[in-house]
Formats: structure tokens, sequence, C-alpha cells
């Protein structure tokens, strides 16, 4: 298993899709996509892959990981491996861009 850390910005989001009932779809498969980045971040319904254009604070590899498929904005998760061993950052959770 791999530890969650947040970025003060996925975390505010996270919470915002929580708490509104209207984002109740997202938050789930949001929540469901952390469930499997814990266990396995190569989980294959995550369609994980490295974004090139991104980096971490310290030059890390930046992975999305979809929450969502099939759907008009589709939400992902973008995230880094910590500096620790078994940790994954979440950078932020968000639309996919068009």
């Amino acid at each position: 298993m791999f530890e969650l850390e947040w970025t003060d910005e996925a975390m505010e989001i996270y919470a915002q899709l929580k708490a509104s009932p209207s984002q109740i779809i997202r938050y789930k498969a949001v929540k469901k996509t952390l469930q499997y980045l814990s266990a396995n971040p190569r989980h294959p319904g995550l369609q994980t892959h490295i974004i090139l254009s991104l980096e971490g604070p310290n030059g890390e590899n930046v992975f999305e990981a979809y929450a969502q498929q099939r759907t008009p904005v589709a939400y992902r998760v973008f995230w880094y491996y910590g500096a620790m061993r078994r940790v994954i950052v979440i950078l932020t959770i968000t639309a996919h861009p068009k």
C-alpha cells in the first residue's frame, strides 16, 4: 500500500467535490481512483501515464490517472512519487483539458 499525501490544492478540490451534492458522481469516481492508486498505481483501470509537460516541485515525473472516462469533462488525478518510499503525492484533481 502507498500512503497518499496531498497538496493544498488537491485537498481543497477533493473537499469541494465531497461537499457538493451535484458532484457526487465525480466524487465517487475520484475516491475510487485514489483507492486504486493507494493499492497499485499501475492498476490497469487507472490508465496511468506520465505527463511530460509537468514536473513536481523537485523535478519529479508527474503522472495522470483516469477517474472518469467517456464523459464530458472527465476528471483526472495528477500525482507523483514522494520523497519517501511508498508515498504518492496528489498534485491536483481536475477536469481533463479539451
